[in-house]
């Protein structure tokens, strides 16, 4: 029997796939409706499930994206047969996903004990969550908005994909966070940060839930409950893209910080009051 029901795996789902592109912690998020519906955190089964449900999100970014990413595939396909076309900007960025992949591949297989373990804290959830918005609200306000999406380097995809180890090690900082931020700070548009945040999370994600499925069904998640959770994950997460992409051009980030906080300092309130279980 599955340590997850199908009616948890859409509440699950739709926490995913809201909160997966948002700066504001799809991990910490999910760990506080587990939480409040009593569903063990630290459990494999449930950690396993997290990482299956992104997925879903993925996809919805696969589906959103599907012009661009055809058009930067195809470009690195052209340029391993051209040289000429090795100078193109969409070759050259789709092999800087790959090596900005690498660093968090490292990191999350040497410390998987402890984000499966200790890290996996709601207590680290809520520190997290108010640290990762000072950082926000930091790089938002320092940073000066005038680069766009074809003026990024190997620096800069190097620097936002290795920025996504601080999601994996801190549930509550957030991987888009993490990545927006760290964008910012290199002077990238929001709209910039903002894409190639979700490119960068492709493979990722993408892997992360892959390596986790065998884990997932072997602890007790449950096929049906994964599938549901997935599916919701997808439709949800796709209308969440969208509706990012159009507030981060007119707005800033700050409304992310203040819900960041918010939610922060209420889950130690739940925490210290004993109502939730770190």
């Amino acid at each position: 029997m599955s340590v997850i029901s199908i009616g948890q795996a859409v509440v699950l789902g739709a926490v995913e796939g809201i909160t997966e592109f948002l700066p504001v912690s799809s991990t910490g998020h999910l760990k506080i409706a587990e939480g409040l519906m009593g569903i063990p955190v630290d459990d494999d089964a449930v950690v396993g499930f997290s990482a299956v449900i992104q997925v879903g999100a993925i996809a919805a970014v696969l589906v959103y994206f599907f012009k661009d990413i055809v058009r930067i595939l195809s470009a690195w396909a052209r340029g391993l047969a051209d040289r000429e076309e090795r100078y193109h900007h969409d070759y050259k960025f789709a092999w800087w996903v790959v090596f900005a992949t690498i660093p968090i591949v490292l990191v999350g297989l040497a410390a998987k004990p402890l984000i499966k373990g200790p890290l996996a804290s709601l207590w680290v959830v809520a520190g997290s969550l108010i640290v990762g918005s000072g950082v926000m609200w930091v790089a938002d306000r320092t940073g000066r908005h005038k680069r766009g999406e074809d003026d990024t380097s190997f620096k800069d995809a190097m620097l936002v994909g290795g920025s996504q180890i601080l999601a994996l090690l801190f549930p509550g900082f957030s991987r888009s966070g993490a990545t927006m931020s760290t964008a910012l700070m290199l002077d990238l548009d929001r709209v910039a940060a903002t894409r190639l945040s979700f490119f960068l999370g492709i493979p990722a994600l993408t892997g992360a839930g892959l390596y986790e499925l065998k884990d997932a069904l072997g602890a007790g998640a449950g096929a049906a409950p994964l599938a549901v959770g997935t599916l919701v994950s997808f439709v949800v997460a796709y209308a969440s893209i969208a509706w990012l992409l159009r507030f981060v051009a007119k707005h800033s980030f700050n409304a992310f910080v203040i819900y960041r906080i918010v939610v922060g300092v209420l889950l130690f309130g739940l925490l210290g009051a004993g109502v939730l279980h770190g």
